[in-house]
């Protein structure tokens, strides 16, 4: 284990967030806001700084090569707690959300793009904080980490240990040979969505600050808002731009890249596409006829409408809603309960168990089930052609097993403060898969103001587990872990 190596590490990730806190400070300026407004991103940057001088200088300016596995996934930890820790600040010293408690618990949605929230009145936030809150879920979006490598690809073979710390898929998937040139790829991409996103809503008539905004945190899949009555203002228009933007979002970015370099035999050929995309129509086209059924809907265009809004939300785990879905009926409510497990795909910035790891999880059923009648038979999992390993599939096998032990756990301490079983298990979820809303009082139009102290806490390791698909967080408390 390198702590010098990570502590250099953590000191250039908390510099380089200090440039999205200068551009929110000056949107400070930009909107004549008070002083106090202006000390809350002053305080944060001078942090970093201060930081970034004392490793530099205390522990040396050469990198060491010796990055081990180990240390990537103590660094990617650590790179969400700390860059919430500072991101936190601006909330509690503009007054915003005074509690350290609360406020941490906003910028840790914000970075793993759950998007929860404790404040009531968002209409009434500063646009700075709205602008820094907003700004949060799109650096978090792709990754800190690999935006680090993007930016300092000072890491020689360690940032491959990085990616594969934080990469949300089974495997990481390389657009180039050098991994700083491919996550810098990933982030042209990504910023080419967000600007294309803002461009379209600024052509259904958001004005240039919502337009933004609401563009960062569709394309990162974080979901927050920048009113109170989230998307129920907006036209069809801007809700099928939102729409195609979620499905974007949750699908593989590696998938994208090649999709924009005119490889669309890409997407025919795979099969965790096939099957995401297969998912969200029919689920939309079934809650489509039980909305129109129970009329809760005003015809069948809008059923459509309202069914492919909610269901691109939930599977992308964005989180965005129009309406309050938790009053639909139980058909509507458990085809979208089910989608927060299923979440987005591997390389995608949304959250869940992930398409391809449920494929492989049916194959495996289905290659086991060989077994049992063919026993000296020879049989594999294969996805999109290729063989996978058993130490794979079981990889991906123990990983579900884990997810699920992390929701019930979860589940169980959130009902232990006196909430209803549907709250509590709705809200592990939510936090889990990082979408941020779920049923009860962890439905649309609630905030999480409402929970007390230690509650919070839990559902803010419930995040960082969700964000960094439980094994590269749970590994750090195995004693092996820690072993020479």
């Amino acid at each position: 284990m390198n702590m010098k190596t990570i502590l250099r590490l953590l000191s250039m990730l908390l510099i380089f967030l200090s440039i999205p806190l200068a551009l929110s400070l000056g949107v400070a300026f930009v909107y004549g806001e008070p002083f106090l407004n202006i000390l809350a991103f002053l305080i944060p940057i001078g942090i970093a700084a201060a930081f970034f001088l004392f490793v530099r200088f205390g522990f040396g300016q050469k990198g060491i090569p010796n990055f081990s596995p180990k240390s990537g996934f103590l660094f990617v930890c650590l790179a969400w707690i700390s860059a919430s820790l500072l991101g936190c600040i601006p909330f509690m010293v503009a007054g915003v959300i005074p509690d350290f408690t609360r406020a941490y618990f906003e910028t840790m949605g914000g970075f793993t793009t759950t998007g929860a929230s404790v404040i009531a009145d968002v209409a009434g936030i500063p646009h700075s904080l709205l602008f820094w809150r907003s700004m949060t879920h799109w650096i978090g979006g792709m990754g800190i980490v690999v935006l680090t490598v993007a930016v300092f690809p000072l890491l020689g073979f360690g940032g491959l240990h990085l990616m594969e710390a934080e990469a949300p898929g089974p495997t990481v998937n390389k657009l180039s040979p050098k991994i700083a040139k491919s996550a810098k790829i990933l982030w042209m991409v990504y910023l080419g969505f967000t600007s294309a996103l803002a461009g379209l809503l600024l052509l259904g008539g958001l004005d240039p600050f919502d337009a933004l905004t609401r563009a960062m945190v569709t394309v990162a899949t974080g979901g927050c808002s920048a009113g109170n009555a989230d998307t129920s203002y907006a036209s069809g228009y801007v809700q099928v731009v939102l729409m195609v933007f979620m499905l974007l979002g949750g699908m593989n970015f590696p998938l994208h890249y090649k999709m924009l370099t005119g490889k669309f035999g890409a997407l025919a050929r795979d099969s965790e596409w096939r099957l995401y995309l297969s998912i969200f129509i029919v689920v939309t086209l079934l809650i489509a006829f039980d909305l129109h059924r129970a009329g809760l809907s005003a015809g069948l265009g809008d059923s459509l409408l309202q069914a492919g809004f909610h269901v691109s939300s939930l599977l992308s785990t964005t989180g965005f809603y129009t309406s309050d879905f938790s009053a639909w009926g139980s058909f509507s409510q458990i085809l979208l309960l089910l989608l927060l497990f299923v979440g987005g795909c591997a390389g995608s910035t949304g959250g869940g168990i992930k398409v391809i790891r449920i494929l492989t999880m049916f194959k495996m059923a289905i290659t086991e089930m060989k077994y049992l009648v063919y026993p000296r038979g020879m049989f594999g999992v294969f996805v999109n052609g290729q063989y996978l390993k058993k130490n794979i599939v079981y990889n991906c096998a123990a990983l579900v097993f884990l997810y699920f032990v992390v929701f019930v756990a979860v589940a169980v301490i959130v009902a232990s403060g006196g909430y209803d079983i549907v709250t509590s298990l709705s809200a592990s979820l939510a936090f889990l898969s990082n979408t941020g809303v779920g049923f009860g009082m962890a439905g649309p139009f609630h905030n999480f103001d409402f929970l007390p102290p230690y509650i919070m806490w839990t559902l803010d390791f419930a995040m960082l587990i969700g964000r960094l698909e439980v094994y590269t967080f749970l590994v750090i408390f195995t004693p092996a872990f820690w072993k020479r």
